[in-house]
């Protein structure tokens, strides 16, 4: 039985408030052979300082960063250890101090997080963020290798040497315990590759109806192929500043606020512990729930999700999630893995995560829309990027900026695409704040960040 000690629950407290004012992204795509790393890493940072409505220009931009984090799962996949000091003397960046961040699929998350403790601290009032992943440079078999190995390899990794083999038995478990159904799951495929659509950077986008997910291939059962993620080459970037300095590149950047959790990664040894409630959560609410299955959070639920939850509610001053957020980017990277987190996150107790894909709330114009940007089913997992992307989707969202980065037909150019005719706005209106989640593994590090509305 996990229990904390006296002062394991201290929320954190900026010492001084953080803001991101500018993103940027490649194109996300299956192999990318015309690029090197540390050229993608480019496109991406140069959409974020030319793209974004700056104050200042480019070059000023780049001459007011003091300090860089850089995100990247494996270094496996280049071949090339240290491949943040490549990419930040590339970028142009040299002496000015840089450190690589690795925590699996939360990797994007905590890096955005070590940037954020940058800019609160007063190391730096402005700060870069990048990741990528080149899953282009082996095959899939190998790449799904490597992934897998970032499972406790005394227990998961030979369960199956593929992450969906890690998720299956969560989903039989889930099924059983809180009476999903296997439709249920393929409505978030459908939704998340729907919305893709209308992404010009997405990967896998796609118009499917229910049966067409049921009747997909099998990955590792429950879970068929078109409700997992797939293997990405790309990059992303944020730009991280203090308060002075984000009201001097931009009308309109976004507080943040930002905590992470972590969690064994054996996930058949997971040791239980007491929910943690979160502000909208009353004691003894979950008494029946754990009465039926008392080892939270079993194969049902990831601690580190409803920890980081906890602490970032709190840090942000979050009474009840589904009543203030305006819109949520999830970690789906298995329809599975979506649907678990809406409990760990407060838009569904415990117990009740499908309604929130069946009472419509999950959709646009629903209460609280998720992964308008097409998630990681529609559009990426390009690792080390995934959690920094899924920040600059939330800030365009709230920057009133869909359209400009999802619209304009320069953007599906630069994809090599063309701008589909059912191409539609799913620009949220008015959003105030919006949340995001980045996760590793089965739940092994967690990262849950909200972006406010500064202006």
């Amino acid at each position: 039985m996990i229990k904390f000690g006296e002062g394991n629950l201290r929320v954190p407290k900026w010492s001084k408030r953080v803001f991101m004012v500018a993103g940027g992204c490649t194109p996300f795509r299956k192999y990318f052979p015309e690029y090197k790393l540390e050229e993608l890493v480019m496109i991406a940072f140069k959409m974020m300082l030319e793209d974004n409505d700056l104050k200042l220009s480019p070059k000023q931009i780049k001459d007011s960063i003091q300090f860089a984090v850089y995100g990247e799962f494996a270094d496996h996949f280049q071949d090339q250890l240290l491949c943040e000091s490549k990419v930040h003397d590339y970028l142009g960046l040299d002496p000015l101090y840089n450190v690589g961040i690795k925590t699996g699929g939360a990797t994007g998350g905590s890096a955005v997080l070590m940037g954020a403790q940058a800019i609160a601290s007063g190391y730096a009032n402005c700060c870069l963020v990048a990741g990528w992943e080149r899953m282009d440079e082996v095959d899939t078999r190998t790449g799904n290798f490597y992934i897998s190995t970032a499972a406790c390899k005394d227990f998961e990794t030979r369960m199956g040497r593929i992450y969906s083999s890690y998720y299956a038995p969560m989903a039989n478990r889930f099924a059983w315990a809180y009476e999903l159904s296997e439709v249920t799951r393929a409505k978030v495929a459908v939704k998340n590759r729907g919305y893709a659509v209308m992404n010009p950077n997405a990967q896998q986008p796609g118009v499917h109806t229910v049966e067409e997910v049921l009747a997909s291939r099998m990955s590792a059962y429950p879970l068929r192929f078109l409700e997992c993620c797939a293997m990405t080459a790309g990059a992303a970037s944020v730009l991280l500043c203090d308060e002075e300095m984000a009201y001097k590149l931009s009308d309109h950047p976004v507080e943040v606020f930002i905590c992470g959790g972590s969690h064994t990664l054996r996930v058949a040894d997971r040791r239980p512990m007491e929910i943690p409630l979160l502000p909208n959560e009353q004691p003894g609410q979950y008494d029946a729930l754990l009465k039926e299955n008392p080892r939270w959070p079993g194969f049902e639920s990831f601690l580190a999700a409803r920890f980081a939850a906890w602490l970032c509610y709190r840090m942000a001053g979050i009474k009840d999630p589904l009543e203030e957020l305006d819109l949520v980017e999830l970690h789906d990277a298995f329809t599975i893995s979506d649907i678990q987190t809406y409990g760990d996150i407060g838009l569904r107790p415990y117990g009740q995560e499908p309604d929130y894909i069946e009472s419509g709330d999950a959709y646009f114009g629903g209460k609280c829309p998720a992964n308008l940007s097409g998630g990681l089913l529609g559009t990426m997992h390009a690792v080390g990027a995934t959690g920094i992307w899924q920040a600059a989707e939330v800030l365009w969202q709230i920057q009133g900026k869909y359209d400009q980065f999802h619209g304009d037909p320069k953007w599906w150019k630069r994809a090599g695409k063309k701008k589909p005719k059912q191409w539609t706005s799913l620009q949220v209106p008015n959003p105030r704040q919006g949340l995001w989640v980045s996760h590793a593994g089965v739940g092994s590090h967690v990262t849950v960040g909200i972006l406010r509305k500064a202006w």
